[in-house]
């Protein structure tokens, strides 16, 4: 019974989400040559984010359109990832991964992708990206519409199974920094 216990495929770790963010700071021309960065990166159309008050001393107002952002999941996410953890060597220091198992790092210069070459039209662009990681049962729980409930402590996942899990599968090399 425990030895099941421990191969139920359902507590499977497994990549929920791969989301890239860039924060613009200004709507106009460098907003839609960022955009054609995250398309040449992604190939998919990004979501425009919009600032959420105003903050004058930056001239932003409410509702501007300040940066974007693309959410890539299953297989396109995992090449993504990939990619993006050649261009940081696999190498990750050990605080981007939060409590809750996600991991979160940024790139400074999107020239560094496996291909890309600098274009003077497009300028240099950073990014932030974030992976979700979740157990391949039970999170409908959380969304389904009938008998909703929380997901349990024990089917969370936990930033040392997300530690564990990126070692394995991407042979990271998670640095101890303090």
């Amino acid at each position: 019974m425990k030895e099941e216990k421990l191969n139920n495929p359902m507590r499977d770790i497994v990549i929920d989400k791969v989301v890239i963010n860039m924060g613009v700071g200004e709507a106009g021309e460098k907003l839609r040559r960022a955009e054609k960065v995250i398309d040449l990166l992604t190939h998919r159309k990004p979501v425009q984010t919009t600032s959420k008050k105003t903050i004058r001393d930056f001239n932003i107002r409410k509702g501007l359109p300040i940066g974007l952002k693309v959410t890539l999941r299953g297989k396109e996410a995992e090449d993504f990832l990939r990619r993006a953890l050649w261009v940081k060597d696999f190498k990750v220091p050990n605080y981007s991964f939060d409590s809750q198992g996600n991991l979160s790092f940024g790139i400074s210069d999107y020239t560094e992708f496996e291909g890309m070459k600098y274009d003077p039209d497009i300028g240099i662009f950073g990014m932030d990206i974030n992976v979700v990681f979740k157990r391949r049962g039970g999170h409908r729980v959380l969304r389904r519409r009938i008998k909703r409930a929380k997901i349990p402590a024990r089917h969370k996942v936990t930033r040392e199974e997300t530690m564990q899990f990126m070692r394995e599968k991407f042979n990271l090399n998670i640095l101890e920094v303090e």
